[in-house]
C-alpha cells in the first residue's frame, strides 16, 4: 500500500510545491514553485530528499496531519511543531508514526513555512513538476489548496532506516537590508522624480498580496510615457506599475505577459525575503547594477550549499518507543545513535 499523509485540519493556504516549471513562459505557464526556495531546499535536505522533491508550503497555520506509515518529517520556519502532543523543534527532522498527530503553527519569522517528508509528496507530475499553480489549477492535489480530509500520496524514502535525525549547524537568516532592485525593461518610462520616490519613500505590503504578486501601498509612481504598453514578458520580480501608480512585484504565479510598464526588477537574492514580509510591513528599495545582483546571488547560493553540506545529528535524538516498535527493534536498544552500545 502506498504510504500517505492525511489532512485532518487544513491551513488556510497550504499547497504542494517543488521547484516548479521553469522554461515554459513561451507556452503561457509561469514557473510557480516555492515562494522561498532556500527554505524548501533546507526542509528537503533535513529528511534526505533531493532538492527538487515536492513538499508542503503553508501561509498561516500549517494544519494537522496523520500518516499511514512511519515517516521522517522536517518543518522549516519558526513554527510551533507538535508530534503526538509533544512539542519538538522546527528546523530539524523528527519521526512520525501512525496514530500520532502532527500539528504545525503559523510561521513567526515570516509568511511561508515548509513541511518536507522523506520520499517527497508523490502527486502526479503535470508539465514536468508537482508544484501547484493556483491561478491555472495545475499540479499539486487537483491544482488547489489542501482541504480537511485530503489524502496526499508519499514517495519512497531514500534515507536509511535508523539514520540519525538532522539539524542545521547554524541558523539560516538572510541579511536584513533594503530590497535591491535593478532597472527594469521600461525603466526609461519613469523620470528621475519617480525613481527618487521609489528609492527614498517607504512602501507597505498590501493585504491584497498573494502568490502571484506582492502588492504594495505607498507613494504614487507616474510613468511619463503612460501606463499602457504593448504586452511583453514578465521577468520574476518585475516591479510593475499599473495606472493606479501603486507598484506590484510579480512573484511565483505571475502572468507570463503584461501590458503595464516594469520600472524595476527585484534582485533574485532578495525575492524570498520580500515574499516573507508580512502584510503591513514597510519595504524600502535600493538600486544595484546587474553585476552586483549576480555576485549577491552567487554568494547566497554558496552559503546555502555550505549550510546543507554541514548538517549534523540532532542533539539528544533517540528513537522513541512507537518508532522502535514500528521497525521491530527492542525498546531502548539504540546503540551508537545515542553514543552508547547495543
Amino acid at each position: 500500500m502506498t504510504p500517505s499523509l492525511t489532512v485532518q485540519r487544513a491551513g488556510p493556504l497550504t499547497t504542494v510545491q517543488d521547484r516548479g516549471r521553469p522554461g515554459l513562459l513561451h507556452a503561457g505557464v509561469s514557473a510557480s514553485g516555492p515562494m522561498d526556495p532556500a527554505r524548501l531546499a533546507i526542509a528537503n535536505a533535513l529528511v534526505g530528499n533531493a532538492p527538487d522533491a515536492a513538499a508542503l508550503e503553508f501561509a498561516g497555520p500549517g494544519g494537522r496531519y496523520t500518516v499511514s506509515a512511519p515517516v521522517r518529517i522536517a518543518a522549516v520556519g519558526d513554527v510551533a511543531v507538535t508530534i503526538g502532543g509533544r512539542a519538538v523543534p522546527a528546523w530539524q527532522s523528527h519521526p512520525v508514526t501512525p496514530g500520532q498527530r502532527l500539528e504545525l503553527g503559523a510561521p513567526q519569522d515570516g509568511v511561508w513555512g515548509y513541511l518536507a517528508i522523506a520520499g517527497g509528496l508523490d502527486t502526479p507530475p503535470v508539465l514536468g513538476a508537482r508544484a501547484t499553480h493556483l491561478r491555472t489549477g495545475l499540479g499539486g492535489l487537483d491544482g488547489r489548496v489542501l482541504r480537511s480530509g485530503d489524502t496526499v500520496p508519499l514517495g519512497a524514502a531514500t534515507v536509511e532506516e535508523g539514520a540519525p535525525h538532522l539539524r542545521l549547524r547554524r541558523p539560516w537568516r538572510p541579511v536584513e537590508s533594503a530590497i535591491r532592485v535593478l532597472a527594469g525593461p521600461q525603466a526609461d518610462h519613469f523620470d528621475e522624480a519617480a525613481w527618487d520616490r521609489l528609492l527614498s519613500e517607504p512602501y507597505r505590503i498590501s493585504p491584497a498580496r498573494d502568490r502571484m504578486a506582492q502588492m504594495l501601498e505607498g507613494p504614487v509612481l507616474t510613468a511619463h510615457r503612460g501606463h499602457d504598453i504593448v504586452s511583453d514578458g514578465t521577468p520574476m520580480g518585475s516591479v510593475q506599475v499599473p495606472g493606479s501608480g501603486q507598484p506590484m512585484v510579480l512573484m511565483a504565479e505571475r502572468q507570463t505577459t503584461g501590458g503595464y510598464p516594469k520600472m524595476a526588477v527585484v534582485a533574485s537574492v532578495d525575492l524570498p525575503r520580500l515574499a516573507q514580509m508580512p502584510t503591513g510591513q514597510v519595504v524600502r528599495f535600493t538600486r544595484v547594477d546587474r553585476d552586483t545582483a549576480e555576485d549577491l546571488l552567487i554568494a547566497e547560493r554558496r552559503a546555502l550549499r555550505a549550510l546543507l553540506d554541514g548538517l549534523v545529528p540532532a542533539e539528544g535524538w533517540r528513537p522513541d518507543t512507537p518508532l522502535l516498535l514500528d521497525v521491530n527493534l527492542i525498546d531502548g536498544v539504540v546503540g551508537d545513535l545515542d553514543g552508547g552500545s547495543a
